[in-house]
């Protein structure tokens, strides 16, 4: 099963920063009204038992109930806002995105440093 951590507060992007220095952080921006972002969601929860991104935390964002907060991650990662979305934070910096069906565990394992 993924292990979720729900980004419900603006606040936890500071969290975020710190907590990159320490391990890989993987955020994912879901529309719960997009029948492509759910698609990309179960793609994700499939492919996670085999990912080997065991230490990385993993952030899910509700887009239609936090929108603000997806534009503080554009703004503050240096990253155009998509939806579905997976980034990968490491050292307080977003290096790999991807969006739609190009979501792909296997690519953020590759670009963990």
């Amino acid at each position: 099963m993924t292990p979720w951590l729900p980004l419900t507060e603006s606040d936890q992007l500071l969290d975020i920063v710190r907590e990159s220095q320490e391990r890989p952080v993987i955020i994912f921006k879901h529309s719960t009204s997009c029948s492509i972002s759910a698609a990309a969601k179960g793609k994700l929860e499939r492919q996670w038992p085999d990912a080997g991104l065991e230490e990385a935390k993993f952030y899910y964002l509700d887009l239609l109930r936090y929108r603000p907060i997806s534009n503080e991650i554009a703004q503050k990662f240096g990253v155009q806002h998509e939806s579905p979305q997976l980034l990968l934070i490491q050292d307080g910096e977003c290096r790999y995105d991807a969006s739609h069906m190009g979501i792909r565990l296997s690519d953020v394992k590759q670009a963990v440093k």
